[in-house]
């Protein structure tokens, strides 16, 4: 009560409201300029469940904007630091962090789970992506996008309103439009945009009126100047699920460290060493496949799980990683440098 006390006096949404809110599943696509705001107030507002997807690390020139990292977040991956702080922000909602690249293949799965999806992201392939997975598994999508100094939010895909290639039917020339790396973007912008998503999204979890569903509102920092679109829905028919960058698959296939394998919901230390090779593991979720045994050892691997590849050096388990990515493993990590560079970390035993 204390927490939400001033969302319950608001006669507008009164503690019936305050339930609904934390009873919502809203999954942020992006923990960047527009995913930190977005996700530090749907946190404070008591959202029940938060999911936050970034495969992205963080960097110096992030602190200028994405306001959930400091300087001790550096080199993290996004969707944990993420995580941490919203854990010290909330502590009574329950957020997952997903250290991986949305793609056709986890994307329905991931849609599915959630009732609302964020788009935060800054490139043109994921946010086809999220749409087309969005009507697919009929998912409202809460939209925000940056230009310098300009900014636009809308919601797609809501009661049946228009949807994103209603907008942009198709994807421009690779490279034909700059991002925030290569022009700049006004500090304060994405926190007023990913703010104004953030409020969309609480209008559609309390059901109120006058959603930017079938509307693009528009915001230009330097000025002031405000203009809101509306977008007629047209018919675009969507069948299946298709990754039109080929990056996205080098982007699955990464390195991870110790600290934020340790961090992963649902995970299995698969470690591909000969059973005499030192030093010994003594960790939680740990399962032995010695490499010259993995073929016929490979129904031993939960695809549902996360799993942690691990070898002496790093150098036979991306192999591995390599080879199940082929087999359709797809959440499948190398852990960075071997065990040798972390065998300060973990307990050794004699035990195998």
């Amino acid at each position: 009560m204390d927490r939400y006390s001033r969302h319950i006096i608001l006669s507008e949404i009164g503690q019936e409201g305050q339930n609904k809110i934390t009873q919502a599943k809203v999954l942020v696509v992006g923990a960047g300029g527009l995913g930190c705001p977005v996700l530090q107030y749907l946190a404070a507002a008591g959202v029940g469940t938060l999911g936050i997807i970034d495969f992205d690390v963080v960097e110096e020139s992030n602190l200028q904007r994405q306001i959930l990292f400091g300087t001790s977040s550096l080199g993290k991956n996004k969707a944990i630091a993420a995580k941490q702080r919203l854990e010290d922000l909330n502590p009574t909602i329950k957020i997952k962090a997903y250290p991986e690249t949305l793609t056709s293949e986890n994307a329905i799965k991931l849609f599915g789970d959630y009732e609302i999806i964020v788009d935060g992201t800054d490139n043109f392939d994921t946010r086809y992506l999220i749409n087309d997975a969005a009507v697919l598994t009929n998912k409202p999508v809460v939209y925000g996008a940056i230009y310098k100094f300009e900014g636009q939010v809308a919601v797609f895909n809501y009661q049946d309103s228009a949807t994103y290639r209603c907008l942009f039917p198709n994807k421009p020339k690779a490279n034909s439009i700059a991002n925030c790396s290569e022009i700049g973007v006004l500090g304060v912008l994405p926190g007023i945009i990913g703010t104004m998503q953030a409020n969309e999204v609480l209008k559609i979890i309390i059901e109120f009126k006058d959603v930017l569903a079938g509307k693009l509102f528009c915001f230009n920092a330097k000025t002031n100047q405000t203009a809101t679109l509306n977008i007629n829905k047209t018919k675009y028919k969507i069948e299946a699920l298709v990754d039109s960058n080929p990056s996205n698959c080098k982007k699955r296939m990464k390195n991870i460290s110790l600290e934020y394998a340790l961090n992963l919901e649902n995970v299995v230390f698969l470690d591909v060493r000969e059973f005499h090779e030192q030093p010994k593991i003594n960790i939680k979720n740990y399962l032995q496949i010695p490499l010259s045994q993995f073929s016929e050892n490979m129904s031993k691997i939960d695809k549902n799980k996360n799993t942690v590849i691990m070898c002496q050096h790093g150098i036979r388990s991306l192999k591995v990683v390599e080879f199940l990515k082929q087999q359709n493993f797809n959440n499948c990590f190398n852990l960075e440098g071997g065990i040798v560079n972390y065998n300060f970390k973990i307990e050794e035993t004699d035990d195998k």
